[in-house]
């Protein structure tokens, strides 16, 4: 894994996004929910970039209508997607075990819970062992979709944002390779940590 850091979360993983959308032609990418990757895409929205070759999915989302407080298609709409030129047709909810997606992702962004867990792979569940692409998942809150390993894992870049001290120690434990976190088994052909200072300040 690669690891970057630096003060300002937003700004890092929104200026890294924004370079590797720069490098031309079609990019495909899986945005992640959460309060984190809120404040990326929100900076994101600034950035002066071709909008119109962006294909956009997500790496997990809870099965609840599209304006549900709780939706990530909701807020990345709200963050982003409502404020830049990306086509309606480019955008793909995930919303059906069935849902189209790439054949290979540029980019997966990701987070990681203080369990572990990353899109809604969740320690235990038997969703870590899915094959297919797409996988149900049922949680306390709301059942919810995943991308799974396979899919992940085929990706140019998985991509981690990784913010707050609450994280340091989880985090570290991702990097040491803990085989107990499925966080743990993301294995893209790249996989970058962009992380702020505090997330970082547990590693040597």
């Amino acid at each position: 894994m690669q690891l970057v850091t630096g003060p300002d979360l937003a700004e890092l993983a929104a200026a890294w996004i924004a370079d590797r959308a720069r490098r031309g032609g079609p990019f495909r990418i899986a945005l992640s929910g959460g309060s984190t990757p809120k404040k990326v895409f929100e900076r994101l929205a600034g950035e002066d970039l071709d909008w119109s070759q962006w294909h956009v999915w997500w790496g997990d989302e809870r099965q609840v209508p599209s304006d549900h407080p709780d939706s990530n298609e909701r807020m990345a709409r709200e963050a982003l997607l409502s404020k830049v030129g990306v086509p309606e047709e480019q955008i793909h909810p995930l919303r059906a075990l069935d849902t189209p997606l790439p054949d290979r992702f540029d980019v997966v962004l990701l987070g990681i819970g203080s369990d572990g867990h990353t899109a809604s792979l969740f320690p235990g569940d038997p969703g870590l062992e899915a094959t297919a692409p797409i996988v149900a998942v049922s949680r306390p809150d709301h059942p919810r979709l995943s991308l799974t390993y396979p899919v992940i894992n085929g990706a140019r870049t998985a991509a981690f944002i990784v913010g707050g001290a609450d994280k340091a120690s989880i985090l570290a434990r991702v990097l040491a390779g803990d085989p107990e976190l499925p966080a743990s088994h993301v294995s893209a052909d790249e996989v970058v940590v962009l992380a702020d200072d505090a997330a970082a300040a547990g590693l040597g």
